[in-house]
């Protein structure tokens, strides 16, 4: 009966996506590149290793994979996205880039990201989401499914919308409400659940605010071998 409920949550969230970009996923690119700040140092510092396994988780458009492929030549790129509509775009912008040959796509759920995968690909060196936390309902479960993803020494790498700390209040109103129309959730809560999970699990978070906390970042490493929670935050 559980795993019924999810699918059928799954559908719902897959049948929203779609709806919210049917329309915009041809434009989608040129529309975000003005506020979705952040994207590009996080594709700098992947820095995975020679031959590694890098995964996007909402992949959209592919417009990430695509830039992370120049930058990182020697690595292998895979992604997943809810929205047909966007792999659809994300299809003819690997074709276009000519890199079919490089970067793998599937159609998959976050809540439940090794489904999109074949077996055999559900190890990977390095995972990322950008701008997408703030759009999946349970993402702190998407988060644990992720890190149980990362080969050892592995690390996931977030950028998102922050809680624009020290921007005027008038705009983080304004901005909050704006983004609310695109189903979109900023996740006030992601610093502290991170530091928790690094106790329970023994990985290591750093957070990195952009642009006066308009974006925030972080990168969940991996230790190579088990590492005991010290207890500390």
């Amino acid at each position: 009966m559980e795993d019924i409920l999810r699918k059928r949550a799954s559908d719902r969230h897959a049948d929203l996506m779609d709806h919210v970009y049917r329309s915009q996923s041809g434009i989608y690119d040129l529309t975000r590149k003005y506020y979705l700040l952040g994207r590009d140092q996080l594709i700098e510092a992947l820095d995975p290793p020679p031959g590694g396994r890098v995964l996007e988780i909402g992949c959209g458009t592919a417009r990430n994979l695509v830039q992370a492929a120049k930058v990182w030549p020697d690595a292998e790129f895979y992604g997943f996205d809810i929205s047909s509509e966007m792999l659809k775009t994300a299809r003819k912008n690997l074709a276009h880039g000519r890199l079919t040959d490089r970067i793998t796509l599937f159609q998959g759920d976050a809540g439940n990201p090794a489904l999109a995968m074949p077996p055999a690909l559900r190890k990977f060196d390095r995972i990322f989401l950008s701008f997408c936390l703030s759009m999946i309902p349970d993402w702190q479960g998407a988060i644990r499914q992720t890190i149980a993803l990362l080969a050892p020494g592995g690390e996931l790498h977030i950028v998102d919308f922050g809680q624009s700390e020290k921007l005027p209040p008038s705009f983080r109103r304004i901005l909050q409400q704006w983004l609310a129309l695109f189903h979109v959730e900023p996740r006030k809560h992601l610093r502290r659940f991170l530091t928790e999970l690094d106790c329970e699990t023994g990985t290591r978070s750093e957070f990195i605010p952009q642009y006066r906390g308009y974006s925030w970042r972080f990168v969940v490493r991996l230790p190579a071998k088990e590492a005991p929670c010290s207890g500390e935050a």
